[in-house]
């Protein structure tokens, strides 16, 4: 990526953190679950990723998207049909953490098991 591409962050403190920025920008509970159903399935609607993202509320997705746009990771595109819809998708810098969302999968797969009720640890 080219400094004119980068994204502005900040760190707390008086040192850049690369980690810290990067968990800023994808922390939020639901942010690596949304690009991760859109790098799996491609562009979607508001409904069909809400249908993906098991368990979130259509505020807390609206909020999230909003949020993921406002960062430069998503692209929201109004489709002018009857009804208006609205797709969502990667942009090239959001498509660039593939591999930061591939690996949390992989740890995932790799050290996480459902709890015996089917729930997840909170």
């Amino acid at each position: 990526m080219s400094e004119t591409d980068s994204l502005p962050t900040r760190c707390p403190g008086n040192e850049w953190c690369s980690i810290t920025a990067t968990a800023t920008l994808i922390g939020k509970k639901w942010h690596p679950v949304i690009i991760h159903r859109l790098l799996n399935n491609g562009s979607a609607g508001f409904n069909e990723l809400q249908e993906q993202v098991d368990g979130i509320s259509s505020k807390v997705l609206s909020e999230s998207l909003d949020d993921l746009e406002e960062k430069g990771l998503l692209d929201r595109e109004v489709i002018e049909e009857k009804p208006v819809r609205v797709r969502y998708s990667l942009t090239e810098t959001g498509e660039s953490l593939e591999t930061v969302v591939r690996a949390l999968a992989e740890w995932g797969d790799e050290h996480l098991e459902p709890a015996e009720d089917g729930s997840t640890p909170a």
